[in-house]
């Protein structure tokens, strides 16, 4: 239980030092002050859904016949 959460912790961490690397969230400290403001700027994104027919193969799935052992 500790080993997943320590792990996600983890994940998390390097998750936000790559966000912060490439540019898709900005952190600036807005005021030197006792306990300082902090203003984030995170990039924009564009959601949406698309409707689209798409062909799936049919399977078809035969199992050997049973053996009746000799």
């Amino acid at each position: 239980m500790m080993r997943s959460i320590l792990t996600l912790v983890v994940v998390a961490l390097i998750a936000l030092i790559v966000a912060v690397q490439l540019d898709w969230i900005r952190i600036d400290q807005t005021k030197q002050a006792q306990l300082p403001a902090f203003k984030a700027e995170t990039a924009d994104i564009d959601i949406g859904t698309v409707n689209k027919t798409i062909e799936v193969p049919n399977v078809e799935v035969t199992k050997p016949e049973d053996k009746v052992p000799e």
